[in-house]
């Protein structure tokens, strides 16, 4: 399993109405291939930030399976444009202890 994390920033006073468009957008990657499980965060201490996290099989169902897909394109075109930067994707694994 492979946990990609990611941090965003939304635009000033767009944070209710990006939310709304994540359960949207929700739909979209929840019906990829190596899709596991997803969820996302808001930060308590900085306004506008969540966390976003993701469960996939494999690294190459989100790199290649998702972002290389039509509805990726769908998931870009609904929620990119409110993210103030753009925000960095990390892939991790988990160590076994």
């Amino acid at each position: 399993m492979i946990l990609e994390a990611v941090f965003l920033q939304v635009k000033q006073g767009m944070e209710d109405e990006y939310e709304e468009t994540f359960r949207e957008a929700s739909k979209i990657i929840s019906s990829m291939a190596g899709y596991v499980t997803h969820g996302l965060q808001r930060c308590l201490e900085v306004e506008g930030k969540y966390l976003l996290l993701v469960t996939w099989e494999r690294l190459e169902d989100h790199t290649v399976g998702f972002r290389e897909s039509t509805e990726y394109q769908e998931w870009k075109k609904l929620l990119h444009h409110y993210y103030d930067p753009f925000p960095i994707v990390e892939h991790f694994k988990k160590v076994r202890l």
